[in-house]
């Protein structure tokens, strides 16, 4: 074999190995790096209801506030924590369906770094005004749940009312991309002012909250005044938070009018509810309720029966104004 020849041999042969190598370092250089990502989870204890969630977001933050994503949600079966006024013990184990959820859907190695978190809102703030040894029970057994599961707890607490506005607020302006924009949206956003965030009217079952953006609070009461800085701006926020005016609660007091102007009659058709709905309420029950605790009257009978008529115009005029 020539001298020639086997230089271009191994010419070629080095070739091959570089482009084997550049190849090979190009993989490398594309090849995603893990994610850095963090979970967290909250628990909703509403009146009626609670539900957990899930959420994700990268480790890294954008002008110093987190970009969240909701990845599971899980509605609690039964009633919201405070429906279990008088059977305070199973109040937490009640979680656990929804909890064990969560376990599957976080990796594992990542449980014990996960927050878990439960804010209870009017139902148990009307629980605490009624009976408050009931409430701090209810919340002790949650606690109890909460601590063994394998996340990392960070409390279990009822929230105001104002808290409950507020975040309302921020959830809403968050999904509707009113704090973070990219591109030619965030130009855009940098002119605009904060006024063109959206005001909030949230409806629970016990309470009913309103939240907006002011530039004067001057006039409020320091519980209505909230500030937060997000994504590298400041906000000067409203919030009034109306407790027994949440969609179950105006029922409620509806109904103790209906009762006040009651004789001697246990039977009662309502317009609130549809034809064919049937119900048989606990007089002295009802009235231990702080949302109709002032309307309380003497009646000669110990239970009342509802049955519904369905027609919207009498609810209307029969509700609280």
């Amino acid at each position: 074999m020539s001298s020639t020849r086997m230089i271009l041999l191994i010419l070629g042969f080095l070739s091959t190995l570089a482009v084997i190598a550049l190849i090979a370092v190009a993989v490398t250089q594309n090849k995603p790096l893990p994610k850095n990502i963090k979970y967290g989870i909250v628990l909703d204890a509403g009146s009626s209801h609670t539900n957990l969630y899930v959420y994700e977001w990268p480790a890294e933050k954008e002008n110093d506030t987190g970009v969240v994503r909701q990845v599971e949600v899980c509605k609690v079966e039964g009633p919201g924590i405070s429906g279990y006024s008088h059977a305070t013990e199973k109040a937490g184990p009640s979680l656990a369906q929804c909890l064990q959820q969560a376990k599957e859907v976080i990796p594992s190695a990542q449980h014990k770094e996960t927050p878990v978190y439960l804010g209870a809102t009017a139902g148990m703030r009307l629980l605490r005004l009624q009976n408050e040894s009931a409430a701090d029970k209810v919340l002790s057994s949650v606690e109890k749940t909460l601590r063994l599961a394998p996340f990392n707890f960070q409390g279990a607490r009822i929230i105001t009312g104002q808290e409950e506005g507020a975040y309302g607020w921020i959830t809403i302006n968050y999904l509707m991309g009113n704090f973070k924009q990219s591109g030619w949206k965030k130009l855009l956003h940098s002119l605009k002012s904060l006024s063109e965030t959206s005001g909030a009217l949230d409806l629970g079952g016990a309470s009913t909250q309103i939240t907006f953006v002011s530039k004067d609070l001057s006039s409020e009461s320091p519980e209505n005044q909230l500030y937060f800085r997000l994504y590298g701006k400041d906000y000067q926020v409203y919030t009034h938070s109306f407790l027994c005016y949440g969609k179950d609660q105006a029922l409620q007091q509806k109904l103790a009018k209906d009762l006040q102007a009651s004789t001697s009659n246990s039977n009662l058709h309502d317009p609130c509810f549809h034809k064919g709905y049937q119900r048989t309420i606990n007089i002295s029950d009802f009235f231990k309720n702080p949302c109709t605790s002032d309307k309380k009257k003497e009646l000669p009978f110990n239970e009342l029966y509802i049955e519904g008529e369905g027609n919207y115009q009498k609810c209307r005029e029969k509700l609280p104004q």
